[in-house]
């Protein structure tokens, strides 16, 4: 048995005479084959094939079995070396093969030699036949290892995805008090396994896809059969379908490329990094999508409620949760309305405060150069540019500076007679209320419209606020997610739903699953009669 390795393999060879121009007319020759076109049977075609696709690249190892039994002329391993595991190739590839081939057994065609290979002797858990060299090429750039056999058109490629992946840690922007420690990671088959884990029924359903023509990114639906609405399953695999674009690199491409209202800054798509709340997203009919590459799953559909829910909810009682929740929707109408409020009343409406508080007003406003929209606007986008400022610096120095700069402007700001007191405790405030809102994308959200707000309100009062209040509303009531209607259940109005809505509801009084998401699949979550019924005092035991 002779172990070998193609010389055109690993670092590029130095351009010589004939040899190298022998070497560009077979990379030529390789290169106009379609990629489309099956495998050859002779070894040396496809390795060539291979390394021409890939550019010769330093990254691809071949190892080679010349003479390697009766029957059999040669075999060879194709891999990337950054892709695979090695200890999964030595052990459960080369080992078992190459004990095979000395073994008593001697099959007499290559053919043969494919079918005892793949049905007796590989050790890895997935062994797929690869026709084509399209077929090659993806499989390998994937983990997966390729063996040819000389004789064989068809090859075989064997599950050894590896390299170096972060593991399992703690959720770094959605985190809770009490809950699930545990957050996605970059890799799609750790997420999978996560919610696996999670969601033990056979009715659970993992869709793969492919999307991107360069990146070639796994994309994975995750749903449960019976549960999801059959048509949003469908409108799902439509939308990805659709999706024709070179690279997909995080799951923020795929929700640019499939969500409802593309122009408005309320989110349509739900995402998270918490197995746990995409679990009970897919409990409740929703349709998760995970990308290779990114901890953050979508979920969709989606109503506008549920960005004001957090896992925690439904780990804590049902009555602090309530109360928590309450806190979160006036912290967004703070968030979003607090400021505009502020300018409207001290500039048009000064007689709805009272006399003192607009002496103490017009005190600190003596000296202000600005209006109050003006003013307003100034310090707004003044702590934008902070918290902007203490996300991209190193995570050390980060708070340091955006809690330093915060302060020593503001105060600096106020001794300077740029602005008023009273305008930095109301900008602090609503920084600090947007922070409430669970959902990162929903706080932007708050954050945009708050800026047409203060517009509003600086040149036309309180009537401006209500128009656009009510413009907000219309806009609203006309989103849908995947069909869904974006405010459910308040419009349309759905009662069985509101246990779930401003206040959580005891576990055994939320009976069914809202209806607005599955339909009439399975609306039924448990059983009757589940409130707790502990014995009285006059029971015996």
């Amino acid at each position: 048995m002779k172990l070998w390795k193609l010389p055109f393999f690993g670092k590029r060879r130095k351009n010589s005479g004939g040899g190298a121009g022998a070497q560009g007319d077979t990379h030529r020759n390789s290169g106009s084959r379609n990629a489309s076109a099956r495998l050859s049977a002779d070894i040396a075609s496809n390795v060539r094939w291979i390394q021409s696709a890939l550019g010769e690249s330093g990254d691809v190892v071949v190892r080679t079995i010349d003479d390697a039994a009766p029957g059999m002329e040669g075999i060879a391993f194709v891999y990337i070396d950054d892709l695979v595991d090695q200890l999964t190739v030595n052990q459960m590839l080369l080992h078992p093969i190459m004990a095979e081939m000395g073994g008593q057994s001697s099959p007499t065609s290559p053919n043969e030699w494919f079918r005892i290979l793949k049905n007796r002797v590989l050790a890895v858990g997935q062994v797929d036949e690869i026709q084509t060299l399209d077929e090659a090429l993806t499989s390998m750039l994937e983990g997966s290892t390729l063996i040819f056999l000389q004789g064989c058109p068809v090859a075989m490629s064997a599950g050894t995805s590896g390299g170096d992946k972060r593991s399992v840690e703690e959720p770094s922007s959605q985190t809770v008090i009490r809950g699930p420690k545990e957050s996605f990671t970059e890799t799609i088959k750790t997420n999978v396994s996560l919610l696996r884990r999670r969601i033990k029924s056979p009715d659970l359903r993992v869709e793969k896809k492919q999307l991107g023509k360069q990146t070639k990114t796994q994309i994975v639906l995750v749903y449960l059969k019976g549960i999801a609405k059959d048509s949003i399953v469908q409108e799902m695999h439509a939308r990805l379908d659709r999706i024709d674009t070179d690279s997909i690199l995080e799951s923020g491409y795929i929700e640019e490329f499939i969500q409802d209202a593309a122009v408005s800054p309320f989110p349509t798509i739900e995402n998270t990094e918490r197995p746990d709340a995409a679990a009970a997203g897919i409990l409740e009919g929703q349709i998760a999508v995970i990308v290779d590459g990114t901890p953050f799953v979508l979920l969709a559909p989606v109503s506008f409620v549920r960005f004001f829910q957090s896992s925690e909810d439904f780990y804590q009682r049902y009555d602090i949760a309530t109360f928590l929740r309450l806190i979160r929707y006036v912290a967004f109408f703070v968030s979003t309305l607090l400021p505009s409020l502020f300018i409207a009343i001290t500039t048009y409406h000064q007689e709805m405060l009272p006399t003192p508080l607009l002496i103490s007003l017009a005190a600190q406003r003596e000296g202000v150069p600005f209006p109050a929209i003006v003013e307003g606007l100034l310090m707004e986008i003044t702590f934008e540019v902070l918290r902007e400022a203490g996300v991209r610096m190193p995570r050390v120095i980060g708070p340091a500076i955006s809690i330093v700069g915060a302060l020593v402007l503001g105060q600096a700001a106020v001794q300077a007679g740029l602005v008023s007191a009273a305008m930095v405790i109301v900008v602090s405030f609503t920084a600090i209320a947007n922070f409430v809102i669970p959902a990162i994308n929903m706080a932007i959200a708050a954050r945009l419209i708050r800026f047409g707000m203060m517009i509003l309100a600086g040149t036309l009062g309180l009537f401006g606020i209500m128009s656009g209040m009510m413009v907000i509303l219309i806009h609203l009531a006309g989103l849908r997610s995947f069909g869904v209607p974006y405010l459910a259940p308040l419009s349309p109005f759905v009662w069985t739903n509101w246990k779930d809505t401003f206040v959580r509801a005891p576990m055994w009084a939320m009976k069914k699953r809202p209806p607005t998401m599955v339909g009439k699949n399975n609306p039924v979550r448990q059983g009757q009669d589940q409130m707790p019924k502990p014995p009285g005092r006059n029971s015996k035991s």
